[in-house]
């Protein structure tokens, strides 16, 4: 039990029109800050060195107690202030900010407080204003492209991680070669990518100009090769450096090695460091030299602390 997730809210404000999870989960019901503070209070108790913070999104955290009280103190800043001060918690991970909500506040958070990974995890979805609008997505390329900047200035070892979708009802071939630009000049550490697929009662399944599957597969691996050939040269950058992970046992493939995560990379989602030399336990933060590096996992050897 070294890492934890903790839930933050249920549901969700904001409806685009690709997701079924407001049919589905309803509006948003956030949990009180202290609720959520004892929480991490009785995981920490427990031996949990790692918070993985999870919503539909963190930014929009106590908006509908907000509303309901003046007297309410429930925010996304709050909460890290308060979160910040749970002793035994090393690291602090949110996933899944809408970038609207990313405040110049939030980034200097982040920024100064050394338990929070500096990993923003950030769906983007798409690029082109058309098909944002389409989307009802309520930012712009402009805006989008204003808090990558902002993040990347204050935090230059920043790892951003963010999915887009391809084949959105109406996505022409112009709008998909500006997203193919975008992802390959912005170099992002982490893509994730969705055929669009759908889903029932939901706006843009009931839109016209839907994609056919062969054209979303197309686009769907345009995207991949891009991004699979940023996270080689990425990773390949870590060759000799010395990294701190957290231990989490055997490795899924071998039992000969041991395996953790860097703060760079999120559990079930992102890569792993898979450790061919030395010993420890498992929740262990130890510091390992990166030996070598493929395609999404970097492989190192323990370096022992000098007595």
């Amino acid at each position: 039990r070294h890492r934890a997730y903790l839930k933050i809210s249920e549901g969700c404000l904001k409806r685009c029109a690709f997701c079924a999870i407001p049919l589905i989960r309803g509006n948003l019901q956030s949990r009180t800050l202290q609720n959520v503070v004892n929480e991490a209070k009785l995981l920490a108790a427990g031996g949990v060195k790692e918070l993985i913070i999870i919503s539909h999104d963190f930014t929009d955290y106590g908006w509908d107690l907000r509303r309901k009280s003046k007297e309410s103190i429930e925010s996304p800043v709050e909460l890290l202030r308060a979160l910040a001060m749970v002793d035994g918690i090393e690291w602090i991970r949110l996933l899944y900010l809408y970038p609207d909500g990313i405040t110049s506040e939030m980034i200097d958070l982040l920024k100064n407080n050394p338990k929070f990974v500096k990993y923003f995890d950030m769906p983007l979805q798409h690029i082109n204003n058309d098909v944002l609008k389409s989307m009802n997505r309520k930012m712009t390329r402009e805006e989008i492209s204003e808090v990558l900047t902002n993040i990347r200035r204050e935090i230059p070892d920043a790892v951003i991680r963010t999915q887009f979708i391809v084949g959105f009802p109406g996505e022409t071939a112009e709008q998909f070669e500006e997203l193919l630009k975008f992802i390959s000049e912005q170099k992002f550490d982490r893509v994730g990518c969705f055929k669009y697929s759908p889903e029932e009662n939901t706006p843009g399944g009931k839109m016209a100009n839907q994609i056919d599957e062969e054209t979303k597969q197309k686009r769907y691996e345009a995207i991949m090769e891009v991004q699979q050939n940023i996270s080689r040269e990425k990773h390949k950058a870590f060759v000799g450096q010395t990294v701190e992970v957290l231990v989490e046992g055997l490795s899924e493939e071998t039992e000969l090695l041991l395996q953790g995560r860097t703060s760079q990379q999120a559990p079930d989602i992102d890569g792993v460091v898979l450790i061919n030399d030395g010993q420890a336990e498992i929740g262990d933060l130890v510091k390992v030299r990166i030996t070598d590096s493929m395609e999404y996992d970097l492989i190192g050897e323990i370096v022992q602390a000098e007595a």
